[in-house]
């Protein structure tokens, strides 16, 4: 008997690096994620596969169940990654997998990992909801990260998302903006590294209680507004303060200058999605200028 369990994607629409500070930020579930299906087996071995969503096996490993012990494996350094995350689980849940006589683990992707809708975030709370752990905590074990992304693999709506003394408090979203039709998502063709990304933005030398505020400020402003010219204000003076703060040129600027509708970047700068205000000549922009992936709101947001 197989079990089934699945995750969806994020996008993070506001608060960005903040976010590990307490900024309140403006998360949403994606239509598309991750599968991870288990069947008992008699190797006494744990055999992984993972698979892109062209059906592409990108990882392939094979552990005993005792120690977790890598019996082989397509990528060391992935291999390593998985090693811990399932001594993670066993510190959080000893019994895990302990009595097993062995067991068959694959994962599907339904985007493509290039993409960086959470090919991590979705593993983790799949695995922990396998192992009935606090994805939380294994998260924190493992990745790190704000964990807005693991909070959006378990809620179908969009949230607000927000840190406070470590903890992570959600506000369900019921409404939905009316001018989603005008919203679209650009795939810049480049994965950026979450952890690197966050590890330059703990070095800076900022006042990071300000920029918590303001981006929380913003963050209730652009779920608020009534209107698409509002909202562009408000993404632009975003991307403004994010850009003096990260000492990163926004986006639109350096890539899309002549771009006549607001840009947003999303999540970690410099790679994965933007978000673009626009109608319907938007998708022609974009992949004249070699961006071939963009989807209206509609294809992209649960």
């Amino acid at each position: 008997m197989t079990k089934e369990f699945y995750s969806n994607g994020k996008l993070l629409l506001s608060g960005e690096y903040a976010i590990l500070d307490g900024a309140e930020g403006w998360a949403i579930p994606t239509k598309f994620g991750q599968y991870l299906r288990v069947n008992d087996t008699n190797t006494e071995t744990l055999s992984w596969c993972s698979s892109d969503a062209d059906g592409t096996v990108w990882f392939k490993g094979s552990y005993t169940l005792k120690d977790f012990k890598e019996i082989s494996s397509t990528n060391e350094e992935i291999s390593k990654n998985l090693i811990r995350i399932l001594n993670e689980i066993r510190s959080l849940e000893p019994s895990f997998l302990t009595n097993a006589k062995g067991c068959e683990v694959k994962t599907e992707l339904t985007f493509p990992k290039a993409w960086g809708l959470g090919t991590s975030s979705t593993l983790i709370a799949n695995l922990s909801s396998w192992a009935k752990v606090d994805p939380y905590k294994l998260l924190s074990k493992t990745f790190g990260g704000s964990a807005y992304d693991i909070a959006c693999a378990q809620y179908d709506m969009p949230i607000v998302f927000q840190l406070k003394n470590a903890t992570p408090l959600i506000t369900e979203l019921h409404t939905t903006p009316p001018f989603t039709a005008s919203l679209f998502f650009v795939y810049l063709n480049q994965k950026k590294n979450s952890r690197e990304a966050i590890a330059s933005y703990r070095s800076l030398n900022i006042d990071k209680a300000k920029l918590t505020h303001d981006l929380s400020e913003l963050t209730r402003k652009m779920i608020l507004s009534p209107n698409l010219r509002d909202f562009e204000e408000l993404i632009n003076i975003h991307e403004e303060k994010l850009s003096q703060v990260l000492q990163i040129t926004p986006i639109k600027e350096k890539l899309f200058p002549d771009y006549q509708g607001s840009i947003k970047s999303l999540g970690a700068w410099g790679g994965d999605f933007i978000m673009a205000t626009g109608n319907n000549e938007t998708p022609v922009y974009f992949k004249s200028k070699g961006y071939s992936v963009v989807l209206p709101y509609a294809e992209m947001i649960l």
